[in-house]
């Protein structure tokens, strides 16, 4: 395999990934309203309605599945890279003390953000089964 097809290989598996592991997060909050409630106000400071959250997972949703056939990457890949660097920061507390209450899975999200940052960057080169 050439080191160009290589290359396109491994990022659509990073998008394919990525995105599935992120609309896990999404379809949560149209099924699950009431825990992204929880989320909003414990890591955002944020009341939100069941209907806010449910129309947030749709939206998401959307953007992450146009993310995924690699549709209008320099808006979606900045999109997605944006909700979660959001995501990310708004952990720093759990992230700086990872060993303090079950704290461990957080980092999870960091090794993602920088598979998100490699999409951005490489966004050009994203090419297999990509649809814009």
């Amino acid at each position: 395999m050439t080191n160009d097809k290589s290359l396109e290989v491994g990022l659509l598996l990073l998008r394919i990934t990525t995105g599935l592991f992120l609309l896990v997060w999404s379809i949560d909050k149209i099924l699950n309203t009431g825990h992204a409630q929880q989320v909003f106000n414990k890591f955002y400071f944020l009341e939100i309605t069941p209907t806010v959250a449910m129309g947030l997972g749709i939206a998401q949703t959307l953007v992450i599945l146009a993310f995924m056939v690699g549709f209008k990457k320099f808006w979606t890949y900045g999109a997605i890279l944006a909700m979660h660097t959001v995501s990310v920061a708004s952990t720093w507390e759990r992230l700086i003390d990872p060993y303090a209450g079950g704290n461990l899975l957080f980092w999870a999200a960091v090794p993602l953000w920088a598979a998100l940052v490699l999409l951005w960057l490489a966004r050009d080169r994203d090419r297999l089964l990509a649809v814009g």
